[in-house]
């Protein structure tokens, strides 16, 4: 399993899980020709794509999805209940339904019902030949049923959105503020450093921190926080970023 994220930050996000033949990429915020370009750094086109699966509606996660039905034939993987939010951009032939537990060939796909402020909103426990990335942005909180389905995972994205004394003390409106921190909003530092504590394990290789917040937060002030979480463990931390793309880590 090789994993990258493309792009991760409020102005778009995008990540690749490469599976031998099987190459899924996780939302489509960026643009086409962005997507190409930084696809190409790891060999790697649009063509080779074997679908896309959409955590959720926000423009920010499917700011790319028309372009990729009006150009390609790329199969686009969502609940059922998501279709309602995107069915005037994906025509019905082009969508897969996946359930909460899916088999593409050798690659096994379950979803995580996440908490955020749409309809449908969804993370992903993405297991290939007995190693699994968990995927998780865009939730107010994690589930504490859930945790012991995403413990001890070879790779983990999970989002650490703001620091709550910068969003308290920064330029948002109160009520933006608040929906930031509400249960259908977004993970802090804290937040992530808690579920962090709980879950990583003997076999986490990798922790990609993302979807950070630029007017609420810093990549260091992240950085810091999850390595003292991590300092005695044998974990890389990845700050996935806005700009560029990030390293292509493989186990």
């Amino acid at each position: 399993m090789k994993f990258e994220t493309l792009a991760s930050g409020s102005k778009g996000n995008c990540s690749i899980v490469i599976c031998n033949n099987i190459k899924l990429l996780i939302d489509i915020g960026i643009s086409f020709p962005t997507l190409k370009a930084r696809l190409e750094k790891i060999d790697t086109k649009i063509e080779d794509i074997t679908g896309i699966l959409i955590s959720h509606s926000h423009n920010d996660h499917i700011k790319g999805l028309q372009s990729i039905i009006k150009k390609t034939n790329i199969k686009i993987l969502i609940p059922e209940k998501m279709y309602e939010e995107l069915q005037n951009i994906v025509p019905k032939n082009r969508v897969i339904f996946i359930k909460d537990k899916n088999k593409l060939t050798n690659v096994n796909i379950e979803l995580i019902h996440t908490s955020h402020d749409v309809p449908c909103s969804v993370g992903f426990l993405i297991t290939y030949n007995n190693d699994t990335l968990v995927h998780i942005t865009d939730t107010g909180y994690i589930n504490k049923k859930i945790l012991p389905r995403i413990t001890d995972k070879n790779i983990y994205l999970i989002e650490s959105n703001h620091d709550e004394e910068m969003l308290m003390n920064g330029p948002y409106p109160p009520f933006l503020k608040q929906r930031v921190v509400g249960d259908e909003g977004h993970l802090s530092n804290r937040q992530t450093c808690e579920y962090l504590k709980q879950i990583v394990g003997a076999n986490t290789k990798y922790v990609f921190l993302a979807h950070i917040s630029e007017k609420n937060n810093t990549q260091e002030l992240v950085y810091n926080e999850a390595s003292k979480v991590l300092k005695d463990k044998k974990i890389e931390i990845v700050i996935a970023t806005q700009e560029e793309e990030s390293k292509l880590v493989e186990i």
